[in-house]
Protein backbone atom coordinates (compact mmCIF):
# COMPACT_ATOMS: atom_id res chain seq x y z
CA UNK A 1 0.00 0.00 0.00
CA UNK A 2 1.73 3.29 -0.67
CA UNK A 3 0.35 6.17 0.55
CA UNK A 4 2.39 7.85 -1.74
CA UNK A 5 0.13 7.53 -4.40
CA UNK A 6 -2.65 9.22 -2.56
CA UNK A 7 -3.41 13.25 -3.75
CA UNK A 8 -3.63 15.99 -1.19
CA UNK A 9 -7.28 17.19 -2.17
CA UNK A 10 -8.60 14.07 -1.18
CA UNK A 11 -6.88 14.82 2.30
CA UNK A 12 -9.92 15.86 3.59
CA UNK A 13 -12.35 13.51 2.33
CA UNK A 14 -10.40 10.46 4.09
CA UNK A 15 -10.08 11.89 7.07
CA UNK A 16 -13.29 12.26 7.37
CA UNK A 17 -14.31 8.91 5.99
CA UNK A 18 -12.06 6.80 7.49
CA UNK A 19 -12.18 4.31 10.26
CA UNK A 20 -10.92 5.34 13.76
CA UNK A 21 -11.43 5.25 17.64
CA UNK A 22 -11.67 8.00 19.99
CA UNK A 23 -9.75 7.78 23.32
CA UNK A 24 -9.99 11.40 24.95
CA UNK A 25 -13.98 12.40 25.33
CA UNK A 26 -15.10 13.63 28.28
CA UNK A 27 -18.64 13.25 28.18
CA UNK A 28 -19.73 16.33 30.26
CA UNK A 29 -17.56 17.90 27.58
CA UNK A 30 -19.98 17.07 25.09
CA UNK A 31 -22.96 19.42 26.23
CA UNK A 32 -24.04 21.46 23.68
CA UNK A 33 -25.46 25.41 24.73
CA UNK A 34 -28.42 23.67 23.23
CA UNK A 35 -28.76 20.84 25.29
CA UNK A 36 -27.77 22.66 28.31
CA UNK A 37 -30.42 25.15 27.95
CA UNK A 38 -33.11 22.39 26.85
CA UNK A 39 -31.90 20.12 30.27
CA UNK A 40 -32.39 23.47 32.49
CA UNK A 41 -35.77 23.84 31.71
CA UNK A 42 -36.82 20.83 31.98
CA UNK A 43 -34.81 20.46 35.43
CA UNK A 44 -36.58 23.85 36.15
CA UNK A 45 -32.38 25.16 36.37
CA UNK A 46 -31.66 29.28 36.33
CA UNK A 47 -28.80 29.77 34.30
CA UNK A 48 -26.76 32.55 34.34
CA UNK A 49 -27.04 33.41 30.55
CA UNK A 50 -29.79 34.15 29.03
CA UNK A 51 -28.97 33.02 25.47
CA UNK A 52 -27.48 30.26 23.77
CA UNK A 53 -25.80 32.92 22.15
CA UNK A 54 -24.72 34.74 25.73
CA UNK A 55 -23.57 31.35 26.85
CA UNK A 56 -20.90 30.38 23.46
CA UNK A 57 -19.55 34.00 24.05
CA UNK A 58 -18.54 32.87 27.32
CA UNK A 59 -16.48 30.07 25.90
CA UNK A 60 -13.65 32.61 25.53
CA UNK A 61 -11.05 30.66 27.86
CA UNK A 62 -7.45 31.37 28.66
CA UNK A 63 -6.15 28.60 30.48
CA UNK A 64 -7.60 25.49 31.91
CA UNK A 65 -8.90 26.63 35.15
CA UNK A 66 -10.97 29.09 33.40
CA UNK A 67 -12.92 26.25 31.08
CA UNK A 68 -13.14 24.12 33.90
CA UNK A 69 -15.30 26.86 36.04
CA UNK A 70 -17.96 27.24 33.19
CA UNK A 71 -17.13 23.19 32.55
CA UNK A 72 -18.62 22.15 36.08
CA UNK A 73 -21.41 25.17 36.04
CA UNK A 74 -22.99 23.68 32.52
CA UNK A 75 -22.71 19.82 33.89
CA UNK A 76 -24.87 21.93 36.78
CA UNK A 77 -28.26 20.71 34.39
CA UNK A 78 -27.68 17.34 34.18
CA UNK A 79 -29.98 16.03 36.94
CA UNK A 80 -31.68 12.76 36.23
CA UNK A 81 -30.85 9.42 34.49
CA UNK A 82 -32.70 10.29 31.56
CA UNK A 83 -30.07 13.56 31.13
CA UNK A 84 -27.60 11.87 31.55
CA UNK A 85 -28.56 9.04 28.85
CA UNK A 86 -29.58 12.07 26.08
CA UNK A 87 -26.14 13.38 26.74
CA UNK A 88 -24.26 10.69 25.55
CA UNK A 89 -26.94 9.04 23.24
CA UNK A 90 -26.34 12.71 21.47
CA UNK A 91 -22.62 11.79 21.59
CA UNK A 92 -22.66 8.94 20.27
CA UNK A 93 -24.48 9.72 17.78
CA UNK A 94 -21.93 12.09 16.47
CA UNK A 95 -19.45 9.95 16.65
CA UNK A 96 -21.16 7.44 14.17
CA UNK A 97 -21.77 10.20 11.49
CA UNK A 98 -17.89 10.75 12.04
CA UNK A 99 -17.40 7.26 11.43
CA UNK A 100 -15.63 7.17 14.43
CA UNK A 101 -16.28 3.03 15.60
CA UNK A 102 -15.09 1.99 18.88
CA UNK A 103 -14.93 5.03 21.26
CA UNK A 104 -13.62 4.77 25.15
CA UNK A 105 -15.77 7.75 27.09
CA UNK A 106 -14.19 9.58 30.39
CA UNK A 107 -16.74 10.65 32.92
CA UNK A 108 -16.35 12.67 36.33
CA UNK A 109 -18.68 11.33 38.95
CA UNK A 110 -17.54 13.80 41.51
CA UNK A 111 -18.38 16.80 39.34
CA UNK A 112 -22.31 15.35 40.10
CA UNK A 113 -22.51 13.28 43.19
CA UNK A 114 -20.90 16.75 44.57
CA UNK A 115 -24.07 18.01 43.83
CA UNK A 116 -26.02 15.64 45.58
CA UNK A 117 -26.41 13.33 42.17
CA UNK A 118 -26.30 9.37 43.30
CA UNK A 119 -23.46 7.75 41.47
CA UNK A 120 -26.06 5.22 40.57
CA UNK A 121 -28.11 7.93 38.61
CA UNK A 122 -25.10 9.03 36.33
CA UNK A 123 -23.83 5.83 35.57
CA UNK A 124 -26.70 3.62 34.50
CA UNK A 125 -27.37 7.00 32.00
CA UNK A 126 -24.42 6.60 30.89
CA UNK A 127 -24.21 2.78 30.40
CA UNK A 128 -28.29 2.40 28.82
CA UNK A 129 -26.65 4.92 26.42
CA UNK A 130 -24.02 2.76 25.38
CA UNK A 131 -26.05 -0.73 24.95
CA UNK A 132 -28.43 1.37 23.39
CA UNK A 133 -25.57 3.06 21.30
CA UNK A 134 -24.30 -0.98 20.50
CA UNK A 135 -27.83 -2.29 19.18
CA UNK A 136 -29.14 0.70 17.32
CA UNK A 137 -25.63 2.49 16.06
CA UNK A 138 -23.28 -0.57 16.11
CA UNK A 139 -21.07 1.72 18.32
CA UNK A 140 -18.24 0.08 20.03
CA UNK A 141 -18.03 2.26 23.50
CA UNK A 142 -16.68 2.01 27.03
CA UNK A 143 -16.68 3.93 30.07
CA UNK A 144 -13.77 5.18 31.87
CA UNK A 145 -14.37 6.89 35.54
CA UNK A 146 -11.95 9.95 36.13
CA UNK A 147 -10.76 11.44 39.07
CA UNK A 148 -10.67 14.86 39.64
CA UNK A 149 -7.16 15.70 40.91
CA UNK A 150 -8.18 19.15 42.68
CA UNK A 151 -9.83 16.68 45.15
CA UNK A 152 -7.82 14.87 47.43
CA UNK A 153 -6.93 11.21 47.06
CA UNK A 154 -9.75 10.35 49.88
CA UNK A 155 -12.56 11.59 47.91
CA UNK A 156 -11.14 9.13 45.07
CA UNK A 157 -11.49 6.36 47.34
CA UNK A 158 -14.60 7.21 48.17
CA UNK A 159 -15.84 7.31 44.57
CA UNK A 160 -14.17 3.92 43.71
CA UNK A 161 -16.28 2.54 46.52
CA UNK A 162 -19.13 4.33 45.48
CA UNK A 163 -18.31 2.54 41.88
CA UNK A 164 -17.38 -1.11 42.81
CA UNK A 165 -21.20 -2.01 42.70
CA UNK A 166 -21.14 -1.22 39.00
CA UNK A 167 -17.83 -2.58 37.98
CA UNK A 168 -18.86 -4.01 35.06
CA UNK A 169 -20.29 -0.96 33.55
CA UNK A 170 -17.09 0.75 33.28
CA UNK A 171 -13.60 -0.37 32.38
CA UNK A 172 -10.86 1.56 33.69
CA UNK A 173 -9.84 4.82 35.76
CA UNK A 174 -8.20 8.12 34.72
CA UNK A 175 -6.96 11.45 36.64
CA UNK A 176 -8.27 14.42 35.06
CA UNK A 177 -9.04 18.79 36.10
CA UNK A 178 -6.10 20.99 36.34
CA UNK A 179 -2.57 19.50 36.80
CA UNK A 180 -0.78 22.55 38.19
CA UNK A 181 -0.39 22.39 42.17
CA UNK A 182 -1.90 18.27 42.08
CA UNK A 183 1.38 15.88 40.47
CA UNK A 184 0.69 12.14 39.77
CA UNK A 185 1.80 10.81 42.74
CA UNK A 186 -0.99 12.40 45.36
CA UNK A 187 -3.06 9.60 43.64
CA UNK A 188 -0.39 6.85 43.79
CA UNK A 189 -2.33 4.98 46.25
CA UNK A 190 -5.79 4.73 44.78
CA UNK A 191 -3.81 3.47 41.54
CA UNK A 192 -2.56 1.05 43.03
CA UNK A 193 -5.76 -0.41 44.90
CA UNK A 194 -7.34 0.03 40.92
CA UNK A 195 -4.69 -1.51 39.62
CA UNK A 196 -5.18 -4.53 41.93
CA UNK A 197 -9.24 -4.37 41.03
CA UNK A 198 -7.97 -5.02 37.20
CA UNK A 199 -8.99 -1.36 36.13
CA UNK A 200 -7.28 -0.08 32.74
CA UNK A 201 -5.44 3.01 34.04
CA UNK A 202 -4.66 6.51 32.32
CA UNK A 203 -4.14 9.48 33.21
CA UNK A 204 -3.72 13.44 32.33
CA UNK A 205 -0.33 14.72 31.95
CA UNK A 206 2.30 17.10 30.20
CA UNK A 207 -0.82 19.36 29.03
CA UNK A 208 -0.44 21.85 31.69
CA UNK A 209 2.28 20.14 34.03
CA UNK A 210 6.00 19.25 32.39
CA UNK A 211 6.85 16.36 31.39
CA UNK A 212 8.02 15.26 34.55
CA UNK A 213 4.18 14.65 35.34
CA UNK A 214 4.48 12.18 32.79
CA UNK A 215 7.13 10.15 33.45
CA UNK A 216 5.83 10.03 37.12
CA UNK A 217 2.34 8.99 35.50
CA UNK A 218 3.85 6.24 34.02
CA UNK A 219 6.25 5.35 37.13
CA UNK A 220 3.98 5.87 39.83
CA UNK A 221 0.75 5.53 38.45
CA UNK A 222 1.68 2.87 36.06
CA UNK A 223 -0.60 4.40 33.48
CA UNK A 224 -0.79 2.50 30.53
CA UNK A 225 -1.91 5.36 28.40
CA UNK A 226 -1.03 9.27 28.56
CA UNK A 227 -4.09 11.80 27.95
CA UNK A 228 -1.97 14.93 26.39
CA UNK A 229 1.18 14.21 26.86
CA UNK A 230 2.10 16.99 24.42
CA UNK A 231 5.26 18.43 26.65
CA UNK A 232 6.93 15.01 26.50
CA UNK A 233 9.14 16.90 23.99
CA UNK A 234 10.93 18.47 26.71
CA UNK A 235 12.78 15.26 27.61
CA UNK A 236 14.14 13.45 25.28
CA UNK A 237 14.76 10.29 27.62
CA UNK A 238 11.31 10.37 27.94
CA UNK A 239 10.74 10.65 24.32
CA UNK A 240 12.88 7.14 23.70
CA UNK A 241 10.86 5.72 26.03
CA UNK A 242 7.68 6.47 24.31
CA UNK A 243 8.30 5.14 21.36
CA UNK A 244 10.39 2.38 22.40
CA UNK A 245 7.37 1.31 24.23
CA UNK A 246 4.38 2.20 22.55
CA UNK A 247 2.80 4.15 25.17
CA UNK A 248 -0.12 5.60 23.48
CA UNK A 249 -0.47 9.70 23.66
CA UNK A 250 -4.35 10.46 23.35
CA UNK A 251 -3.66 14.49 21.95
CA UNK A 252 -6.51 16.54 21.24
CA UNK A 253 -5.26 19.67 18.92
CA UNK A 254 -8.06 22.00 19.19
CA UNK A 255 -8.24 21.65 23.14
CA UNK A 256 -4.42 22.42 23.16
CA UNK A 257 -4.83 25.47 21.27
CA UNK A 258 -8.29 27.02 23.42
CA UNK A 259 -6.35 26.20 26.55
CA UNK A 260 -3.18 27.85 25.35
CA UNK A 261 -0.54 24.52 25.35
CA UNK A 262 0.10 26.20 21.77
CA UNK A 263 -0.52 29.75 20.38
CA UNK A 264 -1.86 28.55 17.15
CA UNK A 265 -2.97 25.02 15.25
CA UNK A 266 0.26 25.84 12.80
CA UNK A 267 2.98 25.95 15.97
CA UNK A 268 1.13 22.08 17.20
CA UNK A 269 3.45 19.25 17.81
CA UNK A 270 1.36 16.39 16.46
CA UNK A 271 3.51 15.91 13.61
CA UNK A 272 7.22 16.56 15.75
CA UNK A 273 5.40 13.42 17.86
CA UNK A 274 4.74 11.18 14.96
CA UNK A 275 8.06 11.58 13.68
CA UNK A 276 9.39 10.82 16.48
CA UNK A 277 8.17 6.89 16.48
CA UNK A 278 5.32 8.51 19.41
CA UNK A 279 2.37 6.64 19.38
CA UNK A 280 -0.13 9.59 19.34
CA UNK A 281 -3.20 10.15 18.58
CA UNK A 282 -5.98 12.58 17.51
CA UNK A 283 -8.91 13.04 19.83
CA UNK A 284 -11.44 16.04 20.69
CA UNK A 285 -11.42 16.29 24.80
CA UNK A 286 -14.43 18.70 25.16
CA UNK A 287 -15.93 19.21 21.94
CA UNK A 288 -18.61 21.80 23.00
CA UNK A 289 -16.32 24.05 24.37
CA UNK A 290 -13.36 23.83 21.85
CA UNK A 291 -14.84 24.08 18.69
CA UNK A 292 -15.01 20.77 17.47
CA UNK A 293 -15.65 16.78 17.23
CA UNK A 294 -13.22 14.20 16.41
CA UNK A 295 -13.39 14.87 12.15
CA UNK A 296 -12.65 19.32 12.83
CA UNK A 297 -9.87 17.97 15.02
CA UNK A 298 -8.08 15.93 12.33
CA UNK A 299 -9.19 18.68 9.07
CA UNK A 300 -8.26 21.92 11.15
CA UNK A 301 -4.98 20.13 12.27
CA UNK A 302 -4.06 18.98 8.69
CA UNK A 303 -4.91 22.17 6.84
CA UNK A 304 -2.63 23.81 9.49
CA UNK A 305 0.20 21.53 9.49
CA UNK A 306 0.88 20.96 6.08
CA UNK A 307 3.82 18.57 6.72
CA UNK A 308 0.77 15.76 7.48
CA UNK A 309 0.22 13.87 4.78
CA UNK A 310 -1.65 10.55 4.24
CA UNK A 311 0.85 8.12 5.56
CA UNK A 312 0.23 10.06 8.82
CA UNK A 313 -3.42 9.88 8.74
CA UNK A 314 -3.28 5.96 8.39
CA UNK A 315 -0.79 6.06 11.30
CA UNK A 316 -3.19 8.60 13.69
CA UNK A 317 -6.21 6.21 12.85
CA UNK A 318 -4.08 2.86 13.27
CA UNK A 319 -2.57 3.93 16.53
CA UNK A 320 -6.39 5.25 17.58
CA UNK A 321 -7.38 1.50 17.69
CA UNK A 322 -4.05 -0.28 18.68
CA UNK A 323 -4.52 2.39 21.81
CA UNK A 324 -7.81 1.06 22.84
CA UNK A 325 -8.30 -1.18 25.34
CA UNK A 326 -10.48 -4.35 23.55
CA UNK A 327 -9.16 -7.71 22.69
CA UNK A 328 -6.40 -7.85 20.18
CA UNK A 329 -8.76 -9.64 17.41
CA UNK A 330 -10.74 -6.98 17.54
CA UNK A 331 -8.20 -4.59 16.90
CA UNK A 332 -6.93 -6.48 14.69
CA UNK A 333 -10.37 -6.57 12.41
CA UNK A 334 -9.99 -3.18 12.95
CA UNK A 335 -6.76 -2.16 11.41
CA UNK A 336 -8.12 -4.81 8.41
CA UNK A 337 -11.03 -2.43 7.62
CA UNK A 338 -8.50 0.54 8.11
CA UNK A 339 -6.28 -0.74 5.54
CA UNK A 340 -8.91 -1.57 3.36
CA UNK A 341 -10.35 1.46 3.08
CA UNK A 342 -6.60 3.40 2.44
CA UNK A 343 -5.76 0.89 -0.37
CA UNK A 344 -9.17 1.78 -2.50
CA UNK A 345 -7.26 4.91 -2.30
CA UNK A 346 -4.03 3.91 -3.49
CA UNK A 347 -5.58 2.13 -6.00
Amino acid sequence: MNLDLIPREELHDILCRMPKAELHIHIEGSLEPEMIFEMATRNRIDLPYRTIEELRAAYDFTDLQSFLQIYYAGAGVLQKEEDFFDMARAYLTRAKAENVIHTEIFFDPQTHTARGIPFATVISGLDRAIRRGREELGMSASLILCFLRHLTEEDAFATLQEALPFRDKFIGVGLDSGELGNPPEKFATVFAKCRELGLRLVAHAGEEGSAEYITHSLDLLKAERIDHGVHCLDDPQLVGRLARQRIPLTVCPLSNVKLCAFPRLSAHNIGKLLAAGIAATINSDDPAYFGGYLNRNFTATFAALPELGAKEAYQLARNSFQGSFVAESIKEGWIRALDEFFSSYCR
